[in-house]
């Protein structure tokens, strides 16, 4: 076979490092573990790595080498061991990835049983630098919010909307992605299903009227619940309502710090 030029491996003499380089926007099969098996998906790689100042490129078909080495199965668990094969691959001192896929949880309409699946989109990023570890998943969980204040002061009714809670943490255990999704859902005036006959549109009605919240209720809702919770580091709560009765969306963020 003809020898080609290696170009990436050039030296550089601009002297100027690159924090991250790497590839983007790669859809891959995967398997994500759950707490009953494991549910396959698609998911959106980002990989990532430093470049030195005195090299003038990386050899991008060693990240999806790697993703393919590493095999189709993707947990808040193993999720390192990628980061440690990208930095022995591209011998580089720091290694991030980033995967965004749709999870799926099969729900019973709660009052005729009936069954339905819910996506929710989950992101989980991971940073290795050297010896330290650090990895961030993040939940977005749609909601149904009652406002408090419409409910007070009407006769009839009160407006509702749905919502988005994008919750974020760092951990220094595993955290299994359902119980951040019911902690979310707990936390708002009712969760979203799929299936809803008439029997279960009226219990979702009235759970909803019954448990208002605004958008501050549903952060700090959130966020008492993330306090409790002893493997919790760090935690990021954002909530959007998609306001039903204005041309505008009403929006809340907590960050805390625990450990």
């Amino acid at each position: 076979m003809e020898e080609l030029n290696d170009t990436q491996s050039e030296i550089d003499d601009r002297g100027i490092d690159i924090n991250w380089v790497g590839v983007s926007s790669f859809k891959f099969p995967v398997n994500v573990q759950d707490k009953a098996s494991f549910q396959p998906t698609i998911s959106e790689f980002s990989l990532a790595v430093d470049l030195s100042k005195d090299q003038r490129g990386t050899h991008m078909s060693r990240f999806i080498e790697v993703l393919n080495e590493h095999g189709n199965c993707i947990s808040v668990k193993n999720i390192s061991i990628l980061n440690r094969h990208l930095l022995e691959k591209l011998k580089a001192q720091k290694s991030r990835v980033n995967s965004r896929f749709s999870y799926f949880v099969e729900k019973k309409a709660p009052e005729t049983g009936l069954k339905g699946p819910i996506d929710y989109l989950v992101n989980i990023e991971s940073i290795l630098d050297g010896e330290r570890f650090e990895s961030e998943i993040t939940v977005n969980v749609p909601v149904t919010t009652l406002c408090p204040c419409s409910k007070a002061i009407s006769n009839r009714g009160a407006h509702n909307q749905r919502g988005n809670v994008k919750f974020s943490v760092r951990s220094s255990d595993p955290i299994w992605i359902e119980d951040l999704i019911s902690l979310v859902e707990s936390s708002a005036s009712s969760e979203l299903y799929s299936v809803l006959k008439r029997p279960d549109e009226k219990v979702v009605t009235e759970r909803a009227y019954d448990n208002p919240v605004f958008v501050e209720d549903l952060v700090r809702n959130v966020a008492l619940k993330a306090n409790e919770m002893s493997n919790i580091n760090w935690y990021k709560v954002e909530a959007e309502n998609f306001e039903s009765i204005h041309n505008h969306n009403a929006y809340a963020v907590i960050v805390k710090e625990l450990k």
